[in-house]
């Protein structure tokens, strides 16, 4: 067991001023972290099929998913720049003592970064300037950064939940690291994956969401069709694979973070045959309201109704974290999560059975909704992840109040942070409602032509790479 280090006085309301603005600014950024993921792989999936097919509206979508990736990366990295700043001086102890391990993941997701923002600017201007084959190949290393750098910032935040790969010193800070340990902790098996489908997830229903009210409004062209399809697909598939990961996940937690999973399941008292509560509060040591299947806890952890599991009566009560909320979180999580997989076999059903998706309304009402449920659970999931992990920011070794920075001023910066996100969140949907509108009024065009007349006209002004299209 690693010692844990010792208690600073702090100021309860600049701590609580901290988290608030850490959980803020991260919860904003998280959204276009995953739209950095998902979205490179859809414009590469739309391209692809433009290429392969010669298919000139999966071309179109293509390029306008492009721009829309183009303006969440740019967002994305004053956000995230945001987030990094924020880890010094709001929690200077965590990166003093623990930089030379914590820091590692990071340094690594700088170099992808830099790499994502090279080759999106190449694959941007390579609409015209490149062969089609060399501008998609151009758009591959996006994905792959776009992976490569979610993959560096969740394996840190892994080796928070799971700290491993160093020695400390007698004076509490890093002496030795192990690097390849520090990255491939305990915890990175399972949160990485899952947020690369969360990513997916988010994404896919995101954007189709848009295009199923395209379909409730009665624009049915294939440009509508198609863009629909190409990100309910991918997120359709991603969905019962979270639910697996998670599945897993949820018992890595179960043995590894005992007063997490404790709060998650509202479990008061150790012992066999555990409820699952859907719903419902922990008032003092008494869970209040929901509904309790017995068993059912005992049975996901350990696969019979005869697993033990660690309950708050044995674990102290200032290592508890706030059990209501994190069990609202993952309720939360859990629910939607089950919603989207029905929703996704729901699309299925009716490609088998050969009903034409625009014409199923109730279904399409769902995807509506999909892209804000998936944003709730993807919320609700981070939620889980780190209050659960409370009183420890890092688990078992140092506490959040005694990380937080001392130096006072933090409610002030928490309220500028707030504005200033808001004008940013606001110009962002702007100029995305404005990008939108743009592209549609240039597929009616001045006759009041759909979309596919014009690209069946062979305007180059329309069709992706132009006249450089049939090389």
């Amino acid at each position: 067991m690693i010692p844990a280090i010792g208690p600073l006085a702090v100021d309860p309301g600049e701590l609580i001023a901290a988290r608030s603005q850490m959980a803020f600014t991260l919860g904003f950024h998280i959204i276009l972290a995953c739209l950095g993921v998902g979205l490179p792989t859809l414009v590469l999936i739309a391209n692809g099929i433009g290429l392969s097919r010669r298919d000139p509206i999966a071309l179109l979508l293509a390029r306008r998913w492009s721009l829309v990736m183009a303006v969440t990366f740019a967002v994305g990295a004053v956000t995230g720049t945001v987030l990094s700043f924020e880890m010094g001086l709001l929690w200077p102890v965590l990166m003093g003592r623990f930089g030379g391990a914590f820091g590692i993941p990071f340094a690594i997701e700088g170099l992808f970064f830099f790499l994502e923002a090279i080759f999106i600017a190449i694959y941007i201007y390579g609409w015209d300037r490149l062969s089609p084959r060399a501008h998609l190949l151009s758009g591959i290393p996006v994905a792959l950064a776009g992976l490569g750098g979610t993959f560096s910032v969740i394996a840190a935040n892994s080796w928070m939940n799971q700290p491993a790969g160093f020695v400390l010193g007698p004076d509490g800070r890093v002496a030795a690291v192990d690097t390849l340990a520090v990255i491939f902790n305990g915890a990175t098996w399972y949160e990485v994956p899952h947020m690369f489908l969360a990513a997916y997830l988010v994404t896919g229903f995101l954007l189709a969401s848009v295009y199923a009210v395209g379909l409730l409004r009665g624009h049915r062209d294939r440009y509508v069709r198609l863009g629909f399809a190409i990100p309910f697909v991918v997120a359709a598939i991603a969905a019962p694979m979270q639910v697996a990961v998670g599945d897993f996940a949820a018992r890595a937690v179960f043995e590894d973070q005992p007063a997490k999973f404790a709060a998650m399941e509202l479990i008061t008292r150790s012992g066999p045959n555990q409820p699952v509560t859907i719903g419902g509060a922990l008032v003092g040591d008494q869970v209040i309201g929901g509904l309790a299947i017995p068993n059912l806890g005992s049975i996901l952890a350990g696969f019979s109704p005869d697993t033990r599991i660690t309950g708050f009566d044995e674990i102290p009560i200032d290592q508890r974290p706030p059990a209501t909320l994190v069990h609202l979180a993952w309720d939360a999580m859990v629910g939607i999560g089950s919603a989207l997989v029905i929703l996704g076999l729901w699309g299925l059903v009716l490609r088998l059975r050969h009903r034409d998706h625009a014409t199923a309304r109730w279904f399409l009402r769902g995807a509506a909704l999909a892209g804000i449920g998936a944003i709730v659970a993807l919320e609700s999931g981070w939620i889980v992840t780190e209050v659960g992990r409370q009183p420890w920011v890092v688990y078992l070794v140092l506490r959040t109040a005694d990380a937080v920075s001392q130096s006072g001023g933090i409610r002030v910066t928490f309220a500028t942070v707030i504005g200033l996100y808001a004008v940013l969140g606001l110009a962002t949907l702007v100029i995305l409602r404005t990008m939108s509108r743009r592209w549609a009024a240039a597929d009616l065009g001045a006759g009041g032509r759909d979309t596919a007349e014009l690209l069946d006209g062979g305007d180059g002004e329309h069709v992706p790479y132009g006249p450089r299209g049939d090389r």
